[in-house]
């Protein structure tokens, strides 16, 4: 059974929503949903600033992810591995034993898809259903309800809380079978992410050739190479704000390491991932875990350095 659900506010019967993992991207949601007046059930982990922030305005903070089901027709995950969902997912106090039946649980992180097609079919067993629906854009986009998701799941259950998804993002996608949304998003975080680390190295081997960064980037950005993500590397590597890629080393490292993970579920093997991941591992493990991904300038220019 799917109830479904108006959009904006205007409902009939405005669903109660869990939401567990209320760091700056899942804060950013939640006062989201308490802004469009969502009834909410809410899990934190270390970082209490956006739990508490949540609570102050209303929200009801549970013991553990069965009660959070419990109280929900729609449970909310944002957190940051595949590991971490799992173990609010599974076990006596997770979010499965406290499954409302017709219920839908919805995964925002970047997960590996192997892990939740086994997810949604545990889900399934129990009587919900599972869309994963990783996120693209930043959390002051979220505040704003900006966001884009891509989802993927049973249809029926997506077109149900599609209304619920479209006050959290501006552009709301569902790309198929579940699993689909978060292989899409290693794929594109795969290409970004290799990008950002070609463009890191040619400043910093601009350096090592007497060749100005601006001027480099003058020529290279009057032609086809032109994106944002050269932009985003060109604000650190020549401006020195970080801040335009608000997108931390080790997070890039996890999520290209789930890439080529993916790749070897699925029998076969990247080529093009092992340069960038191991750059990244190398960056993460030397000190700059949370530097900003355009922050590897400084990696590839003190490598080439010596």
């Amino acid at each position: 059974m799917t109830h479904n659900y108006s959009s904006k506010g205007q409902h009939m019967s405005k669903p109660t929503i869990g939401f567990i993992g209320l760091g700056l991207m899942g804060g950013a949601m939640a006062g989201r949903l308490q802004d469009l007046g969502y009834d909410l059930t809410v899990l934190g982990n270390r970082d209490r600033t956006y739990l508490d922030a949540a609570i102050e305005r209303g929200a009801k903070e549970a013991t553990n992810a069965k009660a959070v089901a419990e109280a929900s027709d729609i449970v909310m995950l944002c957190m940051g591995t595949s590991d971490h969902v799992e173990s609010r997912m599974r076990g006596a106090d997770g979010v499965i034993a406290g499954l409302r039946k017709g219920a839908t649980v919805v995964d925002f992180g970047t997960s590996l898809p192997a892990s939740s097609r086994a997810l949604a079919a545990e889900v399934a067993e129990a009587g919900g259903s599972f869309l994963d629906a990783p996120l693209g854009r930043t959390p002051s986009h979220a505040a704003d309800g900006l966001l884009n998701i891509m989802a993927s799941g049973d249809k029926a259950a997506f077109d149900a809380v599609e209304p619920v998804l479209k006050d959290l993002g501006e552009n709301v996608f569902h790309l198929g079978d579940v699993g689909s949304g978060h292989t899409i998003k290693l794929i594109n975080n795969f290409f970004g992410m290799t990008v950002a680390n070609a463009m890191a190295e040619a400043f910093a081997m601009a350096d090592g050739a007497g060749v100005d960064r601006q001027e480099l980037y003058n020529v290279m950005a009057a032609g086809p190479l032109h994106s944002g993500m050269m932009d985003f590397v060109k604000a650190y590597g020549v401006d020195g704000d970080p801040s335009m890629l608000a997108f931390a080393i080790k997070n890039a490292a996890k999520d290209l390491g789930y890439y080529d993970r993916m790749a070897r579920d699925a029998g076969t093997e990247s080529i093009m991932v092992k340069a960038p991941l191991g750059a990244l591992e190398a960056a993460r493990d030397s000190g700059q875990a949370d530097d900003m991904v355009s922050q590897m300038v400084d990696f590839y220019a003190k490598k080439f350095k010596g």
